[in-house]
């Protein structure tokens, strides 16, 4: 009798570990896939230029009051035909 509950306690310390591992290897993977991340923002901050440096990429560097400055700085065909 003694070793059938011996080998529930072994069942159950075993089930409790291999579940620890997969718990471990999740973390793992959860903190991998963090630092990817970072990493491929730090690249794109780093290839991209940002608005501040460049005027034209949001918009700001043309005055509201002129909409015709807009349209002549822009490439492209004329529209004055």
């Amino acid at each position: 009798m003694a070793t059938r509950s011996r080998s529930t306690f072994q069942k159950r310390q075993k089930e409790m570990k291999r579940q620890e591992k997969q718990r471990m290897k999740a973390d793992r993977r959860a903190q991998r896939n963090l630092a990817k991340r970072a990493e491929n923002e730090a690249r794109s901050d780093i290839a991209t230029p940002s608005a501040e440096l460049d005027p034209q990429i949001d918009g700001s560097g043309f005055s509201e009051a002129d909409p015709a400055a807009e349209s002549s700085a822009l490439p492209g065909p004329s529209t004055d035909r």
